[in-house]
């Protein structure tokens, strides 16, 4: 350049015209340049605006948006490739504004993605037929653990028992020594009960059957009492067809003046007869229980086999659906009642029991197994 600087300044015409010549074209080409990047700009001003403005409520529309602006080939792409036409000083303030328009593009394809789909999803869905007949709701049943015990109440309600509930979690004075348990029982030891705390002033432990709650019913009420005791028990035993860890029980309380054994009889007999049917036949067979005295299990005609003899029944014909017995006098005074002055009866049975026996279902296990299949039987 500074060769041809020095021979412009030579005074010559000749040189004095290449030197005009060669400054008004550079000033020309500059120009150019500067007119170039102001419709650049302007173009990308336009653009921005035309992005914002389109519309697109189907996936031909947004296609179209997509290929024009942000595709290989579309508007974004060819400005970036004019990028080489700009000065060297100017491309910073051009790239600037061409990332700018990248992301108006880009946040306009994502909008316009999300309002195609939305209405894509609202057509896919088939319109409602005013004319068909309405589909009803599937309702459930209920679970035959709660229908038996709400028939269970229903039946003593209507003879004068009353409901009676206390906590799951007990102490052992009403769990075990209240009831005259022996301090070397066998329920008191950890392979049959589920304890909670052990420690020489008061062991805690989930209750192993409601018989707590008629300590408790029998310490805050004085007589006459006659109410029944609901709710879930716990016991240390394996899982089985015909046992479980846990399983409700219900338990009925007598108490007043004058009650006997004749008066346990008639109660149960009367239950049997509502529960299971007129036909069914209760015997009483002796037993031993520490909070009665003296005691008797009750057992039904076996439901499965009518008294023929089955695997159910242990081919005796007979089922055992509870235990029961006069109050013993020993209870009686740990809960403060005369023993003298008053007598009175309990009975306890599973509720899981009688509903295998009414049901005639074998496996205590499809109680709490949730299954829909065996659920809507009932």
């Amino acid at each position: 350049m500074a060769k041809y600087k020095a021979y412009f300044y030579k005074k010559d015409d000749i040189g004095l015209l290449f030197y005009d010549i060669f400054f008004n074209l550079r000033f020309e080409s500059n120009t150019s340049k500067d007119k170039s990047m102001q419709e650049q700009l302007s173009q990308i001003n336009q653009i921005i605006a035309e992005i914002k403005d389109f519309q697109a409520d189907t996936k031909d529309k947004l296609e179209t948006f997509k290929s024009k602006y942000i595709g290989k080939k579309g508007e974004v792409a060819s400005l970036f490739e004019q990028m080489k036409n700009i000065a060297a000083e100017q491309r910073k303030a051009f790239g600037i504004e061409l990332n700018r328009l990248k992301e108006v593009a880009q946040d306009k394809f994502k909008e316009l993605s999300e309002t195609v789909e939305a209405k894509t999803q609202v057509s896919s869905s088939k319109p409602n037929d005013l004319t068909l007949p309405p589909v009803p709701y599937a309702l459930g049943s209920i679970h035959p653990l709660v229908q038996t015990r709400a028939r269970i109440v229903e039946i003593f309600e209507r003879i004068g028992f009353t409901q009676s509930e206390a906590t799951e979690i007990e102490d052992d004075y009403h769990n075990f020594t209240a009831l005259n348990f022996p301090p070397n029982h066998p329920a008191r030891e950890m392979q049959d009960t589920f304890f909670i705390e052990k420690n020489q002033t008061s062991d805690m432990l989930l209750r192993t059957h409601t018989s707590s709650v008629q300590i408790r019913l029998m310490q805050q009420q004085k007589p006459p009492i006659r109410s029944l005791m609901i709710g879930r028990v716990y016991r240390n035993e394996a899982i089985s067809a015909r046992a479980h860890c846990l399983f409700h029980q219900v338990e009925g309380l007598y108490v007043d003046e004058n009650v006997g054994f004749a008066d346990l009889k008639q109660t149960l007999y009367h239950f049997a007869k509502e529960l299971f049917g007129k036909d069914i036949k209760v015997r009483y067979r002796p037993s031993y229980f520490p909070f009665t005295e003296p005691s008797a299990e009750i057992d039904i005609t076996c439901l499965i086999c009518k008294g023929k003899g089955c695997n159910v029944c242990k081919y005796s014909g007979w089922v055992e659906i509870a235990g029961s017995g006069m109050v013993h006098p020993n209870v009686l005074e740990n809960c403060g009642i005369d023993s003298e002055k008053y007598t009175g009866f309990a009975f306890g049975m599973g509720i899981e029991r009688i509903t295998m026996l009414k049901y005639q279902i074998k496996d205590l296990r499809l109680f709490t197994e949730n299954d829909v299949r065996f659920l809507r039987q009932f």
